[in-house]
């Protein structure tokens, strides 16, 4: 019989995640949600979201993120981890205060939680951690009984991060025709950001503070690059490239676009490009709309031909790197020495975030626990 493993002092982890429509009716609400306090009329809100309405209204990322809990839970089950698994979204259904009530009515007051983000950012990191201190305002509010909360660390380069991209980018250069295939250029493609915000994000151990986002998405480019070249022995050449850029045009933001990217690519003579979304976990509406859309039409315009490779979403191999995640911080609060799991030449020290971080836009408190030496 298995030993159990342990988990104490937790007792329950919490999937955070962004939420997403489920239907034509809910995305003007949803997107009411993500811009509140924003003051944007309606109708702009309507043209925003007809990438929504696009796919019948409905975001991906629930089912997804349902389909990661399920693996997830197979996994505890599977290797003896106790540690029942909850699921709450900053924007739709199931809200993240709505979870936090409930977990705490089940009687839990040590809490781990995994956000569906792999990197060090203002939104990808510092604003979950926010949400969760508003959340735990309004429930003191209430009068409850508030748990300790701790947000697992940035889990970009684990290996059961990795793996699965790896996979995924040899698979599409595989799909390719075959007098084109070692020809091929990876884009290695993230959610742009504000150059303001990519600055402060971090810190990164010899980096300084701050660049910790753009830094680390070059090392899992590097690292995925590497062991495609040592899979099939092609070295291909790789760009980190953005997508998904909003906000007022005159603030710069990380650059180049997946879009130009293609044409500079195919005004270079390049025969291929595989496009590589490292950084989104799974197939949500920036992957679809932005490269399984717009820039599928980019590259069919060109005539260049493209694949665009997989995210992890629920393989399990990230499931079982999100039980490591649990055990390695788990053995921390209990004052065991643990070493991180990590790869490439970043290490895991600097997966920790301190006090004051990828700072807001405007002060704002983060969650007590979320910004312990470890979180």
């Amino acid at each position: 019989m298995r030993d159990a493993l342990d988990a104490t002092p937790y007792d329950a982890l919490l999937l955070l995640s962004f939420g997403g429509p489920e239907g034509p009716d809910d995305v003007v609400p949803f997107l009411e949600n993500v811009t509140r306090g924003r003051g944007i009329p309606k109708e702009r809100l309507k043209e925003v979201g007809r990438h929504y309405f696009l796919f019948g209204g409905v975001s991906p990322i629930n089912d997804q993120n349902r389909a990661l809990l399920d693996a997830l839970r197979k996994d505890f089950a599977d290797h003896g981890l106790g540690l029942p698994i909850y699921w709450g979204n900053r924007n739709w259904a199931p809200y993240l205060t709505d979870t936090l009530r409930e977990m705490i009515a089940d009687g839990h007051r040590r809490i781990l939680v995994l956000a569906t983000s792999a990197y060090a950012s203002y939104s990808g990191c510092r604003q979950y951690r926010e949400n969760l201190a508003e959340s735990l305002a309004a429930l003191e509010a209430e009068g409850l009984e508030l748990p300790k909360i701790d947000k697992l660390r940035h889990y970009f380069n684990h290996p059961g991060f990795l793996e699965p991209m790896v996979d995924g980018v040899i698979e599409s250069l595989a799909e390719l025709p075959e007098d084109v295939r070692d020809g091929a250029h990876i884009a290695f493609s993230t959610h742009s950001i504000p150059t303001a915000s990519a600055d402060t994000s971090g810190p990164v151990e010899g980096h300084g503070e701050g660049g910790a986002y753009v830094a680390q998405h070059r090392e899992v480019a590097r690292l995925i690059a590497d062991a495609v070249r040592e899979r099939t022995g092609v070295d291909h050449p790789w760009q980190l490239v953005y997508q998904s850029r909003s906000g007022a045009p005159h603030i710069p933001w990380l650059e180049p676009d997946i879009c130009d990217h293609l044409e500079e690519r195919h005004g270079s003579g390049v025969p291929a490009v595989v496009i590589a979304p490292i950084g989104f976990v799974s197939d949500h509406m920036e992957v679809l709309y932005d490269l399984d859309t717009e820039a599928k039409a980019k590259a069919e315009e060109l005539g260049l031909p493209m694949r665009r490779s997989a995210t992890v979403g629920a393989d399990p191999r990230f499931a079982a790197a999100i039980r490591d995640l649990v055990l390695e911080r788990a053995g921390v609060e209990r004052g065991q020495e643990v070493t991180p799991c990590a790869l490439g030449a970043l290490g895991a020290d600097h997966n920790v975030c301190p006090v004051g971080c990828c700072p807001a836009r405007a002060a704002r408190p983060a969650a007590a626990g979320i910004d312990s030496p470890y979180a």
